[in-house]
């Protein structure tokens, strides 16, 4: 008897998975709020499905063996909870991935609130230095759905995974999991509880082995305490302490030491990602991938060579003298902070930019600009959470703009001076504007380049 699935929400996961599911004989239903959505045809072309766009999931579910979730869809929704009732098992894209890799591919996966993009790609680069087969997939940009067939014996797959995605796991397991650091994000996603967010967050040990890696953030109090969680063996890294086993600085150079042995890396000046924030994500990426048994030489190359990633501290062009930089992966407060604490000139620092409120703190922010930050401008739904943060700080150089983002873009032009800087960090998501931040980050740069 033919096995009926429901794909809820068809952005790039969404697409995979039904595609993957289709070839696995799956009856699919594809489902998601918008009745048309453009290029979608052509991105499931060569597979049989049932169109219910816009219709009613509650409607969708009776029958159903299967019900697979965006990232964005809660795993508690009325919808899902009917599914389950009625016998279908609901889960999300990164749980239907894993399912249909190859058994004897590697997982290393990366987590936290900040750092997660920059960590993955770097930790990717690392593995593929070693001259492994590498895939690096998840919250990333390429869903693990999209590769699972093409993994093989001895592959390596090195994922970005965020807590909308692993609140609906199952088996999911990594052979090595790093967790960077915890602050506030997407509090909205789950009921306003910090608990909530961390609790989705740690479900990405529950099902480690003693023989995998739990590679913990030493210097983050909630990180360090998730140790207690995983039946995986601990390593910890840390910029602040010198540890008995793990990753450390000593004399100025990156150390790693584990089962007795050391191996003294690089120092952090020779990385080509500026700010302390990347050395946390290198020490991270660095501690995956040693655990996981590659060569320190190969390590070291791989951090030294490292360019960064696309919309994370990304310089585009300088104008009449002003530097601009995109930094479009800023969605919430503490991200763009790092980004912030990298400037090392006056700088004016482009806030919002979207409409979608995750109800963030943005008092913070200001209270971390330590006289680096000139002027902010600020657009979107968030003007209210912003200026308010503003005010509380005594920040009085803030302005709102009101029109397209080619007008504040220019507008924040205006408000620097040659040798000054113009950041794109907006602390919030782009989505009610923006299809996603890489979206508004590719625009963002071409507007810079018609300037």
């Amino acid at each position: 008897m033919t096995k009926r699935a429901l794909v809820c929400g068809m952005a790039k996961s969404g697409i995979a998975s039904a595609r993957l599911l289709a070839h696995n004989g799956y009856q699919v239903t594809i489902n998601d709020m918008k009745k048309e959505i453009p290029g979608l045809k052509e991105a499931l072309a060569g597979i049989e499905y049932i169109d219910a766009l816009g219709k009613d999931p509650m409607e969708l579910v009776e029958s159903q063996d299967l019900v697979v979730l965006s990232p964005v869809i809660p795993i508690f929704s009325p919808f899902a909870k009917k599914a389950s009732s009625l016998g279908a098992e609901v889960i999300g894209e990164i749980e239907l991935g894993y399912r249909y890799c190859n058994r004897d591919t590697k997982f290393v996966c990366i987590s936290g609130t900040n750092g997660k993009t920059t960590t993955t790609a770097l930790t990717g680069a690392l593995f593929r230095a070693a001259g492994k087969k590498t895939f690096v997939l998840g919250n990333i940009g390429v869903p693990i759905t999209q590769e699972a067939a093409n993994t093989r014996p001895g592959d390596y797959v090195v994922a970005e995974v965020a807590a909308l995605q692993l609140e609906s796991i199952r088996d999911f397991r990594p052979n090595a999991m790093g967790m960077l650091n915890i602050s506030e994000d997407h509090l909205n996603r789950f009921e306003n509880r910090m608990e909530n967010y961390i609790r989705a967050k740690c479900r990405s040990f529950e099902n480690q082995r003693p023989e995998d890696f739990a590679v913990l953030n030493y210097d983050d109090p909630i990180v360090r305490d998730m140790a207690r969680l995983t039946k995986a063996r601990v390593i910890y890294f840390s910029q602040e302490q010198t540890l008995g086993e793990g990753m450390f600085l000593r004399d100025g150079y990156m150390t790693f030491r584990l089962d007795g042995k050391e191996a003294r890396l690089i120092q952090p000046g020779e990385l080509q990602i500026p700010g302390a924030h990347n050395l946390q994500n290198a020490m991270c990426a660095a501690t995956l991938a040693l655990c996981m048994g590659l060569e320190p030489q190969a390590v070291c190359k791989g951090l030294r060579e490292f360019p960064g990633v696309e919309h994370r501290i990304e310089f585009v062009r300088e104008v009449n003298g002003v530097r601009y930089i995109n930094d479009s992966k800023g969605t919430n407060p503490d991200s763009t902070i790092k980004a912030v604490q990298a400037m090392d000139r006056p700088t004016v620092l482009m806030l919002g930019v979207g409409n979608y409120d995750k109800h963030s703190d943005f008092t913070p922010l200001f209270q971390a600009f330590d006289g680096k930050i000139k002027a902010v401008i600020a657009s979107g739904c968030n003007i209210p959470a912003i200026e308010k943060a503003a005010k509380a700080t005594g920040f009085t150089a803030f302005h709102t703009y009101e029109g397209d983002f080619e007008g504040m873009i220019r507008a924040a032009g205006a408000l620097a001076s040659p040798g000054e800087t113009v950041l794109l960090s907006p602390a919030a998501a782009s989505w009610g504007q923006f299809d996603n931040y890489e979206q508004r980050g590719d625009i963002f740069k071409q507007i810079v380049h018609g300037l």
